[in-house]
C-alpha cells in the first residue's frame, strides 16, 4: 500500500473572515498539520479563480446560493472567492506544507467550476492527478480539508471510480452545509459508495 493525504482548499476565503467562510474552518489546521507526515505523498489543492467566474454570483447578477444552468450544467451561484493572486486563494498561514509534493489547482477555466481536484464538473476535463498517483504507485487516497460536502466530497467520488481506495479523515474536514443538510447526506453516500469515513487518531 501506498498512500497520499490530498488537502483540499484550505484557503483564506474558506476561512473565517473569508468570503466564503467554513464555520471553524481553522480548527482543521492543527489536525491536518499533525497527519501529513504520515503519508507517502501529499497533495495540496487551491481553487484558483479568474475575475467574472463561472460560479460567482456577480457574474451573472444572481442571488447567491441559487441554483442555476451554465452551459447545461448545473451551477450554485457563490460569492466572489479564492480569486488568483489574491490574499483570499493564499492557503492558511498556519497550514504546515513542508510534506506537500504538489499544488493542483482547480477552477481556472472562466467558464467551468471545479470542485473535485480530479476531474472539472464538466466531468471530462482532467487535472492530471490521477495519473501522476497513479504514475507514483499510489493505491490509497485520503481527503481531508473544505469542504466535506464539495470539493473533499466530489474529490472522494472521482477518486473511488479512478480505482483508489478512498477515505476521508472526518476530524480534518468541515462543511458548508450548503443546502441545510447537505454534510450528512454527502457523507451517507460517500458510505453507501465504500469510502471510509475515519478519524486522524487511527492514522498516528
Amino acid at each position: 500500500m501506498k498512500s497520499c493525504l490530498i488537502i483540499t482548499d484550505v484557503q483564506n476565503d474558506f476561512l473565517p473572515g473569508g468570503a466564503l467562510a467554513v464555520a471553524d474552518g481553522d480548527l482543521i489546521v492543527p489536525v491536518i498539520n499533525k497527519i501529513s507526515p504520515e503519508f507517502d505523498r501529499v497533495v495540496a489543492t487551491q481553487d484558483w479563480h479568474p475575475p467574472g467566474h463561472v460560479s460567482f454570483a456577480s457574474t451573472h447578477g444572481s442571488n447567491l446560493y441559487e441554483v442555476i444552468t451554465v452551459n447545461g450544467l448545473k451551477q450554485v451561484m457563490w460569492p466572489d472567492h479564492c480569486v488568483a493572486g489574491t490574499s483570499g486563494a493564499d492557503f492558511h498561514k498556519d497550514l504546515d506544507l513542508r510534506h506537500a509534493d504538489l499544488i493542483i489547482r482547480k477552477g481556472a477555466h472562466r467558464t467551468i467550476d471545479s470542485y473535485s481536484t480530479f476531474l472539472e464538473n464538466d466531468k471530462k476535463t482532467g487535472t492530471g492527478l490521477e495519473y501522476y498517483l497513479k504514475g507514483l504507485g499510489i493505491t490509497d487516497v485520503f481527503l481531508c480539508g473544505l469542504a466535506t460536502d464539495y470539493c473533499v466530497y466530489y474529490s472522494a467520488l472521482d477518486a473511488k471510480n479512478m480505482g483508489f481506495n478512498v477515505s476521508v479523515v472526518i476530524d480534518a474536514c468541515k462543511g458548508v452545509d450548503v443546502p441545510r443538510g447537505n454534510v450528512a447526506k454527502c457523507l451517507e453516500i460517500m458510505k453507501e459508495r465504500e469510502i471510509r469515513i475515519v478519524k486522524s487518531d487511527h492514522l498516528l
